[in-house]
């Protein structure tokens, strides 16, 4: 073989490799329902249980964060974030969590917040 048909073949193997990594690593949106079906990383998209106590304690473990949240499909869960609070938490409109269910408790490993727009048509004023 050529070294130029050799070369191809292994940016052809590299390029796949980094398209299957990809696809293989990102997890799926679902409910709390699917998430307990599975063992897969998964996305949840849901909102903040207000009338729930938000449980954070710095003093005595700065890493775990642990709160309610409601799915998309009404279904409530309970979540553990092993990092600290996000700060504004309490404001958030809506909140998606990377990670995977163990027993009953969601344990994420990311969070990510849509939180209500500072900027609102009463305040602007052009």
């Amino acid at each position: 073989m050529k070294k130029g048909s050799i070369l191809a073949i292994i940016v052809i193997a590299v390029c796949i490799a980094l398209v299957t990594g990809t696809y293989s690593s990102s997890g799926t949106y679902c409910a709390f329902k699917e998430a307990r079906a599975t063992k897969a990383q998964v996305h949840i998209i849901g909102q903040l249980d207000k009338s729930k106590p938000l449980v954070y304690d710095p003093v005595k473990d700065a890493n775990l964060f642990s709160f309610f949240v409601i799915d998309k499909s009404g279904q409530e869960c309970q979540v553990s974030y092993t990092g600290t609070k996000p700060q504004d938490f309490e404001r958030s409109e809506q909140i998606v969590l990377s990670g995977r269910m163990e027993g009953q408790v969601f344990h994420a490993t990311t969070i990510l917040m849509k939180c209500p727009s500072k900027y609102t048509q009463k305040k602007l004023k052009l």
